[in-house]
């Protein structure tokens, strides 16, 4: 039987991959810092084994990838310290899964973060480049922004009364469950005999950030005003230009509004 080690299992989307491991009848190994305790409410996967590690240290790597076949990253480094060693913790990652035998390595990346100025797509591309450079089988999978980013973005300006609209801004936001479906999906596939691939993916449908904010408002029943706003720098320019899109890359068919009516209750 196919084991899988999903490394920070117990983030948005690494615990949407353990939950699809899992209910395929995989064995899967969890890596993560904070593992879930008996009786919380953030419990485990059923049939899923849990391991405390850390890929900035290499505390507990060997542990939890002992005897796996395949090894999804899901980590994330979003600031700080974090987004500094970002790259080193996955080669980090990387080495243990070589010296425990493992064969492929899938992480989650971000679309075109290569072409970005933007700290954080910056270091995704970074990490990216040591997953190109290792020994293993690698696949990056470049996934649009979630449905849940944007909710976050509404929900923080509406606090305010304001709902933020980005002038000329468009998305084509994924659902988290279904960036991990393809994730869990390249891990699975058959060698392609390439040392290192790119795979994007983007969501069902693409709209203006205006007519997302619309609905979530519709959703949410925020009394904010949407309102447009220019956004200066890289992260402006790389969604004036389309860079955030993959219009030929559509996967899954959970549109923005789907997701929203499906967590109505967290909004």
């Amino acid at each position: 039987m196919t084991r899988i080690c999903v490394a920070g299992g117990t983030g948005q989307v690494g615990r949407e991959v353990v939950r699809l491991a899992a209910d395929g009848g995989y064995e899967v190994a969890v890596l993560s810092r904070n593992t879930p305790t008996a009786g919380s409410t953030s419990g485990g996967q059923g049939g899923a084994e849990y391991f405390r590690g850390d890929v900035t240290t290499g505390e507990g790597l060997a542990k939890a990838l002992a005897g796996a076949d395949v090894v999804i990253d899901c980590t994330e480094g979003q600031s700080g310290k974090a987004r500094k060693a970002f790259a080193d913790g996955g080669a980090r990652l990387l080495a243990a899964a070589q010296d425990a035998g493992v064969s492929k390595a899938v992480m989650l990346s971000i679309i075109n973060c290569d072409r970005s100025g933007f700290g954080y797509y910056q270091s995704k591309a970074a990490k990216e480049q040591v997953y190109e450079r290792s020994g293993l089988e690698t696949v990056a999978v470049r996934a649009t922004q979630f449905h849940s980013l944007l909710a976050k973005l509404f929900a923080a300006g509406a606090r305010l009364r304001v709902i933020p609209v980005v002038k000329d801004a468009r998305f084509q936001p994924i659902s988290p469950a279904e960036a991990a479906a393809a994730l869990l999906e390249t891990a699975l596939e058959a060698p392609s005999g390439a040392r290192h691939s790119v795979r994007t993916i983007g969501g069902p449908e693409i709209a203006g950030m205006e007519e997302l904010a619309q609905a979530w408002q519709r959703s949410s029943g925020s009394r904010g005003r949407p309102v447009k706003l220019p956004l200066p720098g890289a992260m402006g320019k790389f969604l004036r230009t389309g860079l955030n899109l993959a219009p030929e890359e559509r996967y899954g068919t959970e549109t923005f509004e789907r997701w929203l009516a499906k967590n109505a209750d967290s909004l």
